[in-house]
């Protein structure tokens, strides 16, 4: 049996669920002030169906961040380098330490509406698990660098949206200064157990 496909009116109302989503939690102050009501009046949609495609106001926030981290998922994935899988780990690790906080910085306002819906840990969020998982395989690979559990939790702990926030909107870093900074962190991390004059070479 063939399976089904959405409609075209499914598939426009989740296109503008999401233009409006993004939006509203991008103009608000505070991701918390953006409520189902709020979204459904913007996207031109009754607030039954924000409930019956994603359940809840969690529900939309994960899916609507996970349709914007799809072309990233997609590069590391299948991608070529540096994030492909055919880089070599002390050249990936940095690359996609690197691409997870641009994506950060360019979605800071819905990666901050995710990590404050406390549902449950953003440990054990997906995509959270689905990096840790990559880096620490990475971070396995590099000779004498132990701990590689541990190493991808802090080095993950880099790019949370809430230290994101704080250093470019608290403190004024500029993009270019968070990531320099946080290269400098990773290629520190990787020296610790790399062969001297490899870490961060390229």
């Amino acid at each position: 049996m063939a399976e089904r496909r959405p409609r075209k009116d499914a598939m426009r109302n989740r296109a503008a669920v999401f233009a409006a989503a993004d939006a509203l939690f991008a103009e608000c102050p505070s991701p918390d002030g953006v409520t189902m009501a709020d979204i459904a009046t913007a996207a031109g949609v009754g607030k039954a169906t924000l409930f019956r495609a994603f359940g809840d106001r969690t529900g939309l926030i994960r899916a609507l961040y996970e349709a914007r981290l799809e072309p990233l998922t997609k590069a590391v994935e299948e991608g070529p380098p540096p994030l492909g899988p055919a880089t070599p780990p002390l050249l990936r690790v940095p690359a996609l330490l690197d691409a997870v906080l641009c994506f950060k910085l360019d979605n800071r306002h819905l990666a901050l509406a995710l990590e404050r819906t406390g549902a449950d840990s953003p440990y054990d969020a997906e995509h959270y698990e689905r990096w840790h998982a990559l880096l620490r395989a990475l971070l396995a690979c590099v000779p004498g660098l132990d701990g590689s559990d541990f190493a991808a939790h802090a080095l993950l702990a880099a790019t949370r949206a809430d230290l994101v926030e704080y250093l470019a909107a608290g403190k004024g870093r500029t993009r270019e200064e968070m990531r320099a900074q946080l290269a400098d962190f990773t290629a520190r991390v990787l020296g610790a157990g790399a062969p001297p004059g490899t870490a961060g070479d390229g």
